[in-house]
């Protein structure tokens, strides 16, 4: 299975006839793997990276560094709970080290961010304080290059 769900994490439109192949199985056998992972929650979506700033399209994301008061009696889950079901935030991540949780959020402008961090997210009884930072520009995202054309590396024969 994870060899599976690795792969299909780097080709998730891949046909399962050609995953198949790759994973030297039958479709069959991918079919099943397939409905298992669903079945079980292993695979949450599939998403598309889309690069916005060459597309001419204005978006703003930030991460929002938390100190928050754990609970006691559910540690971070309560506080990472509610702060997940903001419909502004894009993911909430329980982190160690120098804060407790990274919060990642998308937005239209630097202001509609620093709204939601001042009304909705630093006023949370257990956040202590926030430290926002925005994204200026991404190089790599989810193990693909932006603002460059990728290269196939592949060879070929012309007959």
């Amino acid at each position: 299975m994870e060899e599976f769900l690795r792969f299909i994490e780097k080709n998730p439109l891949m046909p399962l006839e050609d995953v198949a192949v790759m994973l030297d199985r039958t479709p069959e056998e991918t079919a099943a793997l397939y409905d298992e992972a669903n079945a079980k929650g292993y695979i949450r979506g599939y998403e598309a990276l889309v690069d916005y700033e060459e597309a001419g399209i204005t978006r703003v994301e930030a991460f929002i560094e938390l100190h928050v008061t754990p609970r006691k009696s559910c540690g971070f889950d309560e506080i990472g709970g509610s702060i997940a079901a903001f419909p502004e935030v894009d993911s909430v991540l329980l982190m160690s080290g120098g804060y407790d949780l990274l919060v990642h959020i998308k937005g239209r402008s630097f202001q509609e961010i620093a709204l939601f961090v001042a009304k909705r997210l630093s006023p949370l009884d257990d956040v202590l304080s926030t430290s926002t930072s925005f994204l200026l520009r991404t190089y790599k995202r989810g193990g693909r290059l932006f603002g460059t054309e990728e290269t196939d590396e592949r060879e070929w024969t012309l007959l």
